[in-house]
């Protein structure tokens, strides 16, 4: 609505999993959304029944299919966000980053072609790790994020474990804590919070895509004190509740949302 500031929330990855479930729950809790992903055609029915929903919520919904990694289809994406905000006086409250998208091939192997190339780990870093510094940096030069907004991004336990071809994910994770670290601290006097969330395993496009998933899924469930895997929504009104005034000290650190999985292990 013109002339009212309305606050939004910038999900990267937002077609599935986390991205998806917190973009549905913060339209719910009031804000309006842009929504970045990466789909095939038949993939976009999917993005229809997201953007159906907030609006139902009535929210706005402004999604857009290009690579979150790639600098100009950034720069085109903040260009379209920076445009609704000026027209509504509003601010970016959430940005979350929850790209998956990186090489599951083993480092080393009995056949060459089949290991990890540097194109690959230097890909997988780029848009699970470096990707976030590139999007916080043009968001907040363009003033996008403000005193009280939130940068969240999406971590896991095997940023230190180690799991069959999960190596170049691994250092990924690793290297995205650390930006998480650097920007809280560098972002500290303007008031904008940089948090990781250390998801429990869960069951998602992504997570079924690692090698040995299944057998993970199944340990998983055994040992988790609530008896069942992480889910979507557990993560998503954790952010929700970052969003918040009170959660404003809450910075630079990593937080486990697990159900005591990490506590089990």
């Amino acid at each position: 609505m013109a002339g009212t500031a309305r606050s939004w929330a910038l999900v990267l990855g937002a077609s599935s999993g986390f991205g998806e479930a917190t973009a549905r729950l913060l339209a719910e809790r009031g804000m309006d959304v842009c929504g970045v992903h990466l789909d095939r055609r038949a993939g976009m029915g999917r993005v229809d029944d997201i953007t159906a929903a907030i609006r139902a919520a009535g929210r706005e919904a402004l999604f857009l299919n290009v690579n979150a990694a790639d600098h100009d289809k950034r720069r085109r994406v903040l260009d379209a966000l920076e445009q609704r905000l000026v027209e509504s006086g509003g601010a970016v409250r959430v940005l979350m980053h929850s790209l998956a998208f990186g090489s599951l091939t083993p480092f080393i192997g009995a056949e060459p072609a089949r290991v990890a190339t540097p194109a690959q780990i230097e890909m997988t870093a780029n848009v699970m790790a470096h990707s976030l510094v590139y999007w916080v940096q043009d968001a907040v030069a363009r003033g996008l994020l403000v005193r009280g907004s939130r940068v969240v991004a999406m971590t896991s336990a095997g940023s230190t474990r180690v799991w069959p071809g999960y190596g170049a994910v691994s250092a990924a994770k690793a290297a995205l804590e650390a930006h998480v670290r650097q920007l809280a601290v560098e972002l500290g006097p303007t008031g904008i919070t940089v948090n990781a969330i250390r998801a429990g395993v869960t069951d998602t496009p992504a997570f079924r895509k690692i090698p040995g998933s299944d057998f993970m899924a199944e340990q998983v469930r055994a040992r988790n004190p609530s008896g069942r895997m992480t889910e979507t929504a557990d993560v998503a009104r954790v952010i929700a509740m970052l969003a918040g005034d009170d959660a404003q000290w809450i910075t630079g650190t990593v937080i486990g949302v697990d159900g005591g999985e990490g506590a089990a292990s």
